[in-house]
C-alpha cells in the first residue's frame, strides 16, 4: 500500500476541525494527497476500502503524555528501574502495539530511562509503531521525582548540559519535573523541585534548540513558575495543596490567555482503583477540570498510560469518555484528540488532520463519535504511515 494509490472511503468523516459527510481520502507513499467530499469516483487506478455508509474515518489519535518503558504493573517503578535494558525496551515495544491498535497513531512519551523511547523509534518501523515524540529521562533534582530514571540535574550549568544531551541524543521535547510526585517515595506533589530562574534557563536552552518543553505540575506556586517561564505544556495541572485541590483563577485565565496547552491526566480502565493521593482528591480533580475546559483553554488529553494497572497503553478511548464528562461536547473531543494533541506535542499539520499532506494516520470507526464518544472503542481500522495495521 506504501507505493501504490489507495482510497478510504466512509459515509462521514471527521478531517480534525470539522465532521464532514461521505468522504474520500486517497493516500499513497505515507501520505494523504487528496481528501474528497464532492462523490466523485476513486481514481481507476486506486485499490479502494469502502468503510460502508455507517464507517467513519478520523485522523489517528495523539496521546500527549504516556511512559511506554513503564509495564502498568502492580510496581511499574520498580520493573523501569531494576530490568534489563533489553527487557525494558521489550515492555516499550508492546506498549506502543497496544496503543496503535486503540487508535493511537502519535504518543509523546514523556519520561522513559537511558533514552529507550528514541531507541525504540529508531529501531522499529514507523508502521508497527505509533510516531513517538520522546523526551528521554526527565530533569529532576537529586532525590527529586523519578531521579531513579537517571535524568537528576541542578544548578545552571547542569541543566544547560541536560537539555543539550537530549537535544543530541534525538529527543524532541524536554521534561521536567517542576514540583514532586506520588511515584517516587520521599517527593511530594506540594514541593517545588526548581525554582523560576532554573525553569526560564530549561525552556530558553530548548527552544534556542528547536525542542519543546513541557512541565509535571501539581503544586499551585509551581504552576505559577511554569507558565512565567514560557513552557509550552503544563502536565496534570492539578493545584494540589495540603487541604485538597486549590484552583487558582487567575493562573486558569493566564493559562487562557497565553495559548498554553494544559495536558489534563485521563484515562483510567473503569472500576480500576486510583493512586490513594488521587483517589482522596478525585471528585475535586473532576470539578477542576470541568473549570479548566469551561473556561476554554487549550485542554488536551494525556494519559500517562503504564504508571499503573488502572492505565494500561490501551487506556485511551476511556479518556475521551471522560473529557465528555467533564464537560466537552463530542467534537471538542474529537478535536482536542487530533489537530489540538497534534499541535500540542510539536505535530501540528502533520498528524491529527485529514488533509493533502499530512501523514496518511487514520483511524476508522464503525459508528459515530459525535452521537457517542463511546464509538472511539469501535474500531474498524488503524492506518500508520498509509499502512494497514488493524
Amino acid at each position: 500500500m506504501h507505493s501504490g494509490l489507495h482510497a478510504l472511503r466512509a459515509g462521514h468523516v471527521f478531517d480534525g476541525g470539522e465532521v464532514r459527510g461521505p468522504g474520500l481520502v486517497l493516500v499513497q507513499d505515507g501520505v494523504i494527497r487528496d481528501v474528497d467530499f464532492t462523490g466523485a469516483a476513486p481514481p481507476q487506478h486506486a485499490t479502494v476500502e469502502d468503510f460502508g455508509p455507517d464507517g467513519w474515518l478520523l485522523p489517528g489519535l495523539v496521546d500527549a503524555h504516556v511512559h511506554l518503558c513503564w509495564d502498568a504493573g502492580p510496581d511499574a517503578v520498580a520493573h523501569v528501574t531494576s530490568q534489563a535494558s533489553g527487557t525494558v525496551l521489550e515492555t516499550a515495544r508492546a506498549a506502543a502495539t497496544s496503543a496503535l491498535h486503540a487508535g493511537v497513531t502519535t504518543v509523546r512519551d514523556l519520561g522513559d530511562r537511558d533514552y529507550l523511547a528514541v531507541t525504540l523509534r529508531e529501531t522499529v518501523p514507523e508502521t508497527e509503531r505509533p510516531e513517538i515524540v520522546a523526551s528521554g529521562p526527565p530533569i529532576t533534582t537529586r532525590g527529586g521525582h523519578c531521579h531513579f530514571l537517571g535524568g537528576e540535574a541542578e544548578g545552571a550549568e547542569a541543566l544547560r548540559a541536560a537539555v543539550r544531551e537530549r537535544a543530541e541524543r534525538g529527543c524532541d521535547v524536554v521534561k521536567v519535573m517542576a514540583s514532586g510526585g506520588n511515584m517516587t517515595p520521599g517527593s511530594s506533589p506540594l514541593h517545588q523541585q526548581y525554582g523560576l530562574a532554573d525553569l526560564r534557563l530549561i525552556v530558553e536552552e530548548a527552544h534556542r534548540l528547536r525542542l519543546t518543553t513541557a512541565a509535571h505540575v501539581h503544586a499551585a506556586q509551581a504552576v505559577e513558575d511554569v507558565i512565567r517561564a514560557g513552557f509550552d505544556t503544563v502536565e496534570h495541572f492539578t493545584f494540589f495543596s495540603a487541604d485538597g485541590v486549590s484552583l487558582r483563577e487567575e493562573l486558569l485565565d493566564e493559562v487562557v490567555r497565553r495559548g498554553v496547552f494544559v495536558s489534563l491526566t485521563v484515562g483510567t480502565l473503569p472500576g480500576s482503583p486510583v493512586p490513594p493521593a488521587v483517589a482522596a482528591r478525585e471528585s475535586a480533580l473532576w470539578d477542576l477540570a470541568a473549570k479548566v475546559i469551561a473556561s476554554g483553554a487549550r485542554v488536551v488529553p494525556g494519559t500517562d498510560a503504564g504508571i499503573v494497572p488502572a492505565k494500561p497503553h490501551s487506556v485511551y478511548p476511556h479518556a475521551l469518555a471522560e473529557l465528555a464528562r467533564a464537560g466537552m461536547s463530542n467534537v471538542q473531543v474529537l478535536r482536542s484528540a487530533t489537530a489540538e494533541a497534534a499541535e500540542a506535542v510539536g505535530r501540528g499539520g502533520d498528524k491529527g488532520v485529514l488533509r493533502p499532506g499530512a501523514h496518511a494516520d487514520l483511524l476508522v470507526l464503525g459508528s459515530s463519535p459525535v452521537d457517542d464518544i463511546a464509538a472511539v472503542m469501535d474500531v474498524r481500522a488503524v492506518y500508520r504511515a498509509g499502512h494497514r495495521v488493524r
